[in-house]
């Protein structure tokens, strides 16, 4: 059998810059949205061998940016050796056909290397389904009028999941296989519920860690879990320089000043234009951050574009009806500023490097103060008849420093205030 290998395609990538009063004013930047793209494309497995930007007041209706500026595209395209047109923003199915029969070429938009992207990565049932669906949802109202795009069997960025099935498929078929999708993610549903249910009640504290992609999420999860006692180099997750390195959440173990145990919860990251049944999709991974104690909102400080990262955070965050909830601001990467000067660290700032270790012990302090607000620093002396409730207590507090003397047992613990109320009566006065 000869083996099939897919040649790497070379993307020739399109922006529109809104010149008119329509642009609004927290749009990113388009040299930084084009710089984003480039990394999506490069992420997708793209070789990247132009820019274009067209300046407008207004998107052009049948072809986006102007049937004049595709001609130019068709022709520049052919002079760099492109085989696909990357374009900034999503399309509508006319457009991409309409495009498409001009240049000659694929054409796809932001949202489609987005969810490609996804679909490469996903490693989970979970987000397999979850990014299947989101495919699905993007591509049914396209169905009639993508032309060529419509026909892909399957080769290429853009294609994979259910692009494979050939995109003759009729809207029924594609109806029932999203509900065949809802209902195997309900199974799945459940069954994280049930351990979310078992978690709650061991009492450990959540904290979930969010931000824009490539904020250094998954380096920070590696540090944090590097405290734990039972700290293994296989219990590390991947961790790479590249937008949406990694997609499934993950949960470990980690340790706090005091020795408590906290769970330290790394979620997908955010992009801007993230496209919205993308963000429909995850919001059932993204439920986790819903039941954290604590969000540590991750933020690249090294990006010139970081406050309108930032934003995109956070306004992600409130659409999961989380942005009351207790956070931390983590400005990451300060080993990479040119000068070792930022702001001051305060109640709820905190500059670090995840990479090289620099101000992790104020950062577990900072989460320490947050997770142990509400909890009562002392030391019980519990008799020898009560060895049911030293070992309740070992096991929900985590407890290492405890003595056995005359009368009992001496224990050092954080009580919350629930457990306060009710062992209070063996609280030694010192």
């Amino acid at each position: 059998m000869q083996e099939n290998k897919e040649l790497q395609e070379k993307a020739l990538l399109v922006g529109l810059n809104i010149t008119s009063t329509a642009r609004r004013s927290d749009d990113i930047d388009i040299n930084d949205s084009m710089e984003e793209l480039k990394e999506l494309a490069k992420a997708a497995g793209a070789e990247v061998v132009g820019s274009v930007v067209q300046n407008r007041q207004s998107k052009e209706a049948a072809s986006y940016i102007g049937k004049g500026k595709v001609e130019e595209i068709k022709a520049y395209s052919e002079s760099l050796g492109a085989t696909m047109i990357v374009f900034n923003d999503e399309l509508s199915g006319a457009q991409i056909r309409n495009i498409e029969e001009i240049v000659g070429k694929k054409v796809i938009d932001r949202t489609t290397l987005v969810l490609d992207i996804f679909a490469q990565r996903a490693k989970s049932k979970e987000g397999k389904l979850q990014v299947e669906l989101a495919q699905l949802k993007y591509r049914l109202p396209r169905l009639y009028g993508m032309g060529g795009e419509m026909s892909r069997t399957g080769a290429g960025i853009g294609t994979r999941g259910p692009g494979e099935q050939k995109l003759e498929v009729d809207k029924r078929n594609i109806l029932n296989k999203a509900a065949d999708i809802r209902r195997e993610l309900k199974e799945v549903k459940k069954n994280r519920e049930t351990q979310r249910v078992q978690r709650i009640k061991s009492n450990i504290p959540i904290v979930a860690l969010v931000g824009y992609t490539n904020a250094g999420k998954s380096t920070l999860l590696n540090e944090l879990i590097k405290t734990h006692k039972d700290y293994e180099k296989e219990k590390e997750v991947f961790a790479k320089d590249m937008l949406f390195a990694t997609l499934d959440v993950t949960l470990r173990k980690a340790l706090l000043p005091n020795k408590k145990e906290f769970l330290a919860v790394d979620t997908v990251g955010f992009v801007s234009k993230l496209p919205h049944d993308l963000v429909e999709a995850f919001k059932a991974t993204l439920e986790e951050v819903q039941y954290a104690d604590l969000i540590l909102h991750v933020i690249d400080a090294t990006n010139d574009s970081y406050e309108l990262q930032k934003n995109t955070t956070e306004s992600v965050l409130k659409e999961l009806g989380v942005e009351d909830k207790k956070t931390i601001l983590v400005y990451n990467k300060i080993d990479r500023l040119e000068l070792d000067i930022y702001p001051k660290n305060t109640d709820n700032v905190v500059y670090i490097s995840a990479k090289q270790g620099i101000n992790m012990d104020k950062l577990l302090n900072m989460i320490e103060k947050n997770l142990m607000g509400n909890t009562y620093p002392v030391t019980l002396l519990l008799p020898y008849d009560k060895g049911q409730v030293f070992s309740k207590l070992k096991d929900k507090y985590n407890i290492e420093n405890f003595e056995y003397v005359e009368n009992g047992t001496t224990v050092d613990v954080n009580l919350d205030e629930e457990d306060y109320n009710i062992y209070k009566e063996y609280i030694l006065c010192k």
